[in-house]
Formats: C-alpha cells, sequence, structure tokens
C-alpha cells in the first residue's frame, strides 16, 4: 500500500526505549519456537481495515492475512489464489473470475464472490472515505466515479457482480494497464459484510475485530500495542502448504537496536541502511542480502495558498536546483541508495524493448546553485517578499530523515540568500495526517509503488488526488496522465510517451522535487527460505516462507 511503503509508505512511524524493545526482543525469543520466525517493523501498524489501509506496515499485516484472485509471486509474477480461473476479453474490459470451491473465512463460515463484491462497494462508498477509492475510478470499473462522487447512490451500480458463490464480474468502461494487479493488491482483499457491521466503528482496530481469508490470521494486537502474531489459518484453502505456524512480529523503531537484536539472535532479519555507520558497520556481514524497492523519496510544496512564496514557479524552481541530489544520499542515505532522476522509479517498470521506464521519461533534473539564486531572487521580487521562511517537516524516528534535512537546511540557505528554514520532526503517523490536512510548507515523503505499473506514481499528482499533498493542479498534466491509462492503456509504450510528457510539466513547473531511490540491504538469517519480497505491493510474504 504506496503504500501501498509510505516515510509515507507511505511508502513509508510512539517512541519506545531501547531498553523496553530489547527487553520485547528477548521475551520473544524466549518464548517462541525455534521454527517461528521473528520478524519487525519499524512503526506500530494502524490499521486491519483494508480500505482504508495507507501504509506499508499495517499492509504487511492485512497482506499476509488476508488473499485476492491473485498472490504476487516472485519478480511481481501473478499467481492464482481464491482463484482457480480468471478469463479477460479481448478488448480488456470483462473479467471473469471463477473463485475455488469450499473457500472459508477464519471463523469457518462460507467466503464467496459476494464478499469480494462488498469489499469493493465499501472501497468506493463515499461514508468509507478510502483514500484509495481513486484507484477503482482509474482503473475505469464502470460506475466508480459516480458512485464515489454521490452522482449514484446505489451501491449495487457499481461494475463488480456475484453471478454465483463461486462466479465474479468485473465490467470496466475501458482497458486499465493496472486493472490486473488490483486483483492481488491488499487493499481489494474481500470483506466479510456481516462483520464490518457487527463491530462497527470498532472493525479491524484491533485483531478480535477482524476475520481473516488468508494465509494466516492476525492475534494479540489491541489498537496500539507494538507487537502481535501472524498465527497460520487452518481454514485457508491452501493451508497445508504453508510451513510456519507462526510468524512474531514486533516494533523496533532504532535501526541499531535491530541490528544488535539480529546477532543475538532475536530477530531472523535486520535492516542496516537505516545509517551509513550502521551500513559500513555489516557490510560486509555474510547474512546480508539486497532488498529492492520501487521506492522515490521527494519533497512535496504546499500549493494550496497558505504558504506565501511557495505559489509562485520561480522559487520552487530555484529551491530544486539549490538540491544536489548526489550530496542528499551521501548525507542521509548512503546506503544503496540513489540520485532520483525522476519521480518514477528504476525496477518499476520494465518496457518491451528492456528499457526501464525511468530512463525514459528522466526530464533532466541538476544541480545549479548560481541559476538557483538568480530565481531564488526574481521569483522573491515577483511574490512581493524581501525574505522567505519555511519549514521542512520529516519524520521524528528516522535518522536518514534527520540528516537529510540537516543537509538541505545548510545547502539551501548557503545558496539561496534571504531564505530561512526550519526544521519540523513529527512521527510518522502525525506526518501523514499533517500531509493530508496541508499542515506543512515543505514535506519530505516516500512513496513506494503499489503495482508495477508507471500510473501508481503518476496517479499522485492529478488535480483530484488525494495524495497530492501539495495541491498542485494542472490541466495539461491530467490530460497526460489520463492519455496514459484511457487512450492509450493497452500499448506499454504509447503509455510510457505519457507519462514522459507528465514528468516533464512536474519538472517545468516545479510541482515537486525528487530526492533519492531508495534500495537497501538486510542482515537475513540463512536458514530462512521461501520468503517472497517485491518491489511493490505486499512487500513481504510470509505465506510459504520456512526456516530449513
Amino acid at each position: 500500500m504506496a503504500k501501498k511503503t509510505k516515510w509515507l509508505v507511505a511508502a513509508g512511524t510512539a517512541l519506545v526505549a531501547a531498553a523496553t524493545l530489547a527487553a520485547c526482543g528477548n521475551s520473544s525469543s524466549s518464548t517462541s519456537s525455534s521454527k517461528d520466525i521473528n520478524w519487525y517493523l519499524p512503526t506500530e501498524i494502524l490499521t486491519l481495515d483494508n480500505s482504508k489501509v495507507t501504509d506499508t506496515y499495517s499492509s504487511t499485516a492485512i497482506g499476509n492475512s488476508g488473499s485476492n484472485i491473485y498472490r504476487m509471486g516472485n519478480n511481481n509474477k501473478l499467481e492464482l489464489d481464491l482463484a482457480k480461473k480468471v478469463d479477460v476479453s479481448d478488448d480488456g474490459k470483462t473479467y471473469t473470475v471463477t473463485l475455488r470451491d469450499n473457500l472459508k473465512w477464519s471463523d469457518g463460515s462460507k467466503l464467496t464472490a459476494k464478499d469480494f463484491v462488498y469489499s469493493w462497494q465499501r472501497m468506493v462508498d463515499p461514508s468509507t472515505a478510502s483514500e484509495y477509492a481513486y484507484l477503482v475510478s482509474e482503473a475505469h470499473v464502470a460506475n466508480a466515479a459516480e458512485i464515489n462522487s454521490g452522482q449514484i447512490t446505489d451501491l449495487s451500480q457499481l461494475g463488480v457482480k456475484a453471478e454465483s458463490d463461486t462466479k465474479l464480474v468485473f465490467t470496466l468502461t475501458s482497458a486499465s494497464p493496472q486493472f490486473k494487479y488490483f486483483l492481488a493488491f491488499p487493499n481489494f482483499m474481500p470483506q466479510k459484510e456481516s462483520v464490518v457491521k457487527k463491530y462497527g466503528k470498532n472493525y479491524a482496530t484491533a485483531s478480535k475485530y477482524q476475520v481473516y481469508s488468508g494465509p494466516y490470521t492476525v492475534t494479540g494486537w489491541n489498537g496500539s500495542n507494538g507487537t502481535f502474531k501472524l498465527k497460520k489459518n487452518k481454514y485457508y484453502w491452501d493451508a497445508k502448504n504453508v510451513k510456519t505456524d507462526t510468524v512474531n512480529i514486533q516494533t523496533v523503531k532504532k535501526p541499531d537496536t535491530a541490528v544488535q537484536m539480529y546477532k543475538r539472535g532475536e530477530l531472523d532479519t535486520a535492516d542496516i541502511s537505516g545509517t551509513t555507520a550502521i551500513y559500513n558497520a555489516n557490510k560486509s556481514n555474510k547474512d546480508v542480502v539486497d532488498v529492492l524497492e520501487a521506492t522515490t523519496a521527494y519533497m512535496a510544496y504546499n500549493m494550496s495558498g497558505s504558504t506565501k512564496g511557495l505559489d509562485n514557479k520561480k522559487i520552487r524552481q530555484a529551491l530544486n536546483l539549490a538540491t544536489d541530489r548526489d550530496a542528499v544520499v551521501k548525507a542521509s542515505v548512503d546506503t544503496g541508495s540513489t540520485a532520483a532522476t525522476a519521480l518514477v522509479p528504476y525496477k518499476l517498470e520494465t518496457l518491451s524493448d528492456g528499457k526501464d521506464l525511468t530512463d525514459i521519461v528522466a526530464p533532466g533534473y541538476k544541480y545549479d546553485a548560481k541559476e538557483a539564486a538568480k530565481l531564488f531572487k526574481e521569483g522573491l521580487a515577483e511574490a512581493g517578499l524581501t525574505s522567505l521562511k519555511i519549514a521542512i517537516t520529516a519524520d521524528a524516528d528516522s535518522p536518514a530523515a534527520k540528516n537529510l534535512v540537516d543537509y538541505i537546511k545548510s545547502a539551501w540557505e548557503s545558496t539561496l540568500p534571504g531564505l530561512t528554514v526550519e526544521e519540523k520532526f513529527v512521527t510518522f503517523k502525525q506526518r501523514l495526517e499533517d500531509s493530508k490536512n496541508q499542515n506543512f510548507d515543505v514535506v519530505v515523503t516516500l512513496w513506494g509503488g503499489d503495482y508495477p505499473e508507471g500510473s501508481t506514481f503518476y496517479g499522485l499528482f492529478q488535480s483530484t488526488a488525494a495524495y497530492n499533498y501539495g495541491k498542485f493542479n494542472s490541466e495539461a498534466y491530467d490530460a497526460a496522465y489520463t492519455k496514459a491509462i484511457t487512450t492509450d492503456a493497452t500499448d506499454q509504450d504509447a503509455g510510457a510517451q505519457d507519462y514522459k510528457e507528465a514528468e516533464k510539466i512536474l519538472y517545468d513547473e516545479a510541482a515537486y522535487n525528487p530526492l533519492y531511490f531508495r534500495n537497501k540491504k538486510y542482515l537475513r538469517n540463512p536458514k530462512l527460505t521461501g520468503l517472497v519480497e517485491n518491489t511493490t505491493g505486499l512487500k513481504t510474504d510470509f505465506t510459504h516462507a520456512y526456516k530449513k
């Protein structure tokens, strides 16, 4: 879930003392079976509601305890999960899904096509206020946009129908390049209507207020604690091939704490990319593995009018030109990440000729201090200002974010006379809320692709998109993006040219400031096998993981 990673992951974090975290690790280690997988997340999960989840960490719990029509295998390969067959019409507008027989929820009740219909209807229902409702509209599901906007109030008019307990039909108004990936995406997993209604406002706010369709169930999460377990779901259709009974997951916010816990045998993995010091001290360890991502860190500018100065294009262009992205990487994430060249990162989508989409769309971001100073001076004059004071908001719980903002503040203030930068560090959760409400001047955010196609990034800056935090508004941009997902939906190479045009508009308007493409290295228990990790969607899937 975006991400959907979401430092956004989203992409992309309440503070817990290191001693407490270590104690949690010792407790987990002493009470778990040697066959258990012991994992961690850098922040607490926020929800188990797949209609409302927006962060990667909650999606880890949801995606491993839920199932969809497909499951994403290695290298973003779609594999049938709850379905035994999917037929697609020649025009790409009708998907007919045949579910497996005798599917069940974790409470033993029947799981049918109606549970999928309900989940898709709940996603677009305006009363749900799902931030991912726009995906249904952009995938051209019939009547999705009209229902979500309130023009149609009858949810049954949505182009998702159950023809029987095992037959499900999706009707699109036009072909969609990303739709097939939604059939594996955690947000579109089935939901049991009677459970949603039974628990009401408590639904999915704790593990006991949810039922599960996937290989595991979630236990022990009370809605605010930092630990929970994934327990094998005996009612999962393929339970016989789920080899691990328990995955113990806890919150460990300090990267060095996680590394020490790994070395004590209390965790089966640890991210060594949190700081340069940790990375350099551990990069030669024989247990190091690469964990590729399709994740971009960038700065969003508040262009809603509430931050005077940032509504001036020349000032935003000056800030972009004053950003040395190679230096940003060296100062904050010199741990395998690379300087960003566009919004869409490497390893998201490969085109028919083998080229990476990123290389096609990159518009030529550069560092030019002299030109930056010139444009900044001109922008101040146009805005009627003699100086500018802005705050950069970032995650308090991320050492990389702290180093990044420290560097940006120093670089911008030395390059742009008259600029004063304040640093504002808040929790991951608060940063998401501040971003949604335009309670920022400049915000450092991180977006991880939800599926391996360009729209998962370029949809962010559509004028009506929920994640368009800076409120960038361009008819030309909207037109280029819309062309990619409609007219050119079935022509990948033509769609890439549309995204190239969209990126050029973002570049010319300085609508955002790309920073780096994140890649990581982890320490990983060599006895752990069968783990599926992808650059998009559910990033970590324990379905077939086990210790040798």
